[in-house]
């Protein structure tokens, strides 16, 4: 449950932590809608008030051309920053038919292991409309610029510290080593301890 903030308080800290922004152009000169998940605190803020706000505050800026979403995963941890299925499908469907059509590509930096096989196993239920298949993994910045104008593109210092880290241990892209702080010098795996350290890591 989220922490009992009002609704207008919880709108606040979505915008003042910058989450969401809609800036910057990709090489087909499509408009960015640029989300930083890390920064979103599933515990604090409720779905209501998270769609409120794209309402008022995204969506009608993107119902006039086409765009592209840069969903950046790096750093997201499941207990922290993931609202629940239902809530990102309640989401999703309170986007309006205009803004849907407009969506021309999602590029998705930093997929985790677990994040390619929630979308493999849920991603057609929860994106219809062949949104699903706009979805492009994205595991390298250098290939986001391939797509992106980095110019146009303000990226947290973070992303570019773990893309750092992916290049001194690749296999953190398969999921053969954890990026999770807690895992580093952890119990053995069936101690509770270790066990919910397993269960953050997205």
């Amino acid at each position: 449950m989220p922490t009992q903030i009002s609704e207008s308080e919880q709108q606040q800290l979505i915008e003042k932590l910058d989450i969401f922004r809609i800036k910057g152009r990709d090489k087909r000169g499509r408009s960015i809608l640029r989300i930083i998940a890390k920064f979103f605190p599933a515990r604090i803020v409720s779905v209501d008030a998270l769609r409120k706000y794209l309402e008022e505050k995204i969506f009608p800026a993107l119902e006039k051309k086409p765009f592209a979403v840069l969903y950046v995963h790096t750093g997201v941890q499941r207990c922290e920053n993931f609202p629940g299925i239902s809530a990102v499908r309640s989401i999703y469907d309170a986007i309006p038919i205009n803004v849907k059509r407009n969506l021309e590509a999602v590029y998705f930096l930093h997929p985790g292991l677990q994040a390619r096989l929630f979308l493999a196993t849920f991603g057609r239920f929860l994106f219809t409309g062949g949104v699903y298949g706009k979805l492009k993994y994205v595991s390298r910045l250098d290939y986001l610029w391939e797509h992106v104008r980095r110019s146009e593109i303000e990226v947290p210092e973070f992303v570019y510290d773990h893309d750092e880290d992916l290049e001194d241990r690749p296999m953190m892209d398969y999921g053969l080593e954890s990026d999770h702080p807690r895992v580093y010098d952890a119990p053995a795996v069936d101690s509770p301890v270790s066990m919910y350290s397993m269960r953050c890591i997205s």
